[in-house]
């Protein structure tokens, strides 16, 4: 598979935007969208801003995250009406502690979803869960469906060459995002930590995106853009701008990085659907 290759990359920027993520709440920030209707708000103004592919998170009736699957065709629904095909689609499987392994690979087989981001290390613990895991991963190629594997140091890159060169994805090139810094009071996401990814193993061998949690975020974005990478920002991981300042909504993280950014035009979904597959 040719899938994003290196002339694509030399051109065009995928911007993901993950505008809520599964823990934080209205205290946090007031434009944190939620329900089907605000991710919808939410999605048109992105897709205005320039983003392609919308990572998705849903809750419950308390708020809390959730992977049932008619929640998720709730706000799938929302946002197709109101943007159409102009955004891929991105489920997560986060499990948060809530759900299991084979919960997490039911609701993606229920859902069939254009995209989904899958955390390596819940959905492939361990060499006892790889040929499960493997078959899942051979399902999603066969299907269409555009996975994302979730990395968050560089062992879990080193991991997850190995496996890709062993085929356990049923991708030569399967795509990725290296995580940055994580949920924490006093961790935070810098720049300099993509260093220690992008050395674990050739990563020209295989497309991969960055997210940064806390305010380096765009600072660690035009890192990844400069070396070749794709980006994702949002309010999952991020509410300041540069000057400091609460950004207004999603949308403001993201045109102060396409202010910053040179070089590279961002994609657009049917940019990126033509990179992959389809049944």
């Amino acid at each position: 598979m040719a899938a994003f290759d290196h002339a694509f990359a030399s051109q065009k920027v995928i911007i993901m935007a993950a505008p809520n993520g599964a823990r934080r709440t209205y205290e946090d920030h007031p434009a944190l969208p939620i329900t089907p209707a605000e991710l919808a708000d939410t999605a048109e103004s992105l897709l205005d801003a320039g983003v392609s592919v919308l990572h998705l998170h849903v809750r419950d009736e308390d708020g809390r995250h959730s992977l049932d699957a008619k929640r998720n065709r709730a706000a799938i629904a929302a946002v197709r009406e109101r943007v159409g095909e102009r955004l891929i689609l991105q489920i997560t499987t986060e499990a948060v502690g809530r759900y299991s392994r084979e919960q997490q690979m039911a609701v993606v087989r229920e859902l069939r979803p254009e995209a989904v981001s899958l955390g390596l290390i819940e959905l492939c613990p361990d060499e006892g869960a790889e040929s499960e895991s493997a078959a899942f991963f051979a399902w999603l190629v066969g299907e269409g469906i555009w996975p994302q594997y979730i990395l968050y140091s560089a062992d879990d890159v080193r991991r997850f060459d190995e496996m890709r060169r062993r085929g356990v994805f049923a991708d030569d090139r399967p795509f990725c995002l290296f995580v940055l810094g994580r949920y924490s009071e006093s961790l935070e996401g810098a720049p300099e930590q993509l260093d220690a990814m992008l050395g674990a193993v050739d990563c020209a061998a295989f497309p991969w995106a960055v997210c940064c949690f806390g305010r380096r975020e765009n600072d660690a974005m035009l890192e990844a853009t400069g070396k070749g990478g794709h980006v994702r920002l949002g309010f999952e991981n991020n509410l300041l701008l540069c000057d400091g300042t609460i950004a207004r909504d999603n949308a403001a993280l993201i045109r102060q990085f396409r202010e910053s950014a040179t070089g590279r035009l961002p994609a657009t979904a049917d940019d990126i659907r033509n990179q992959w597959p389809h049944p």
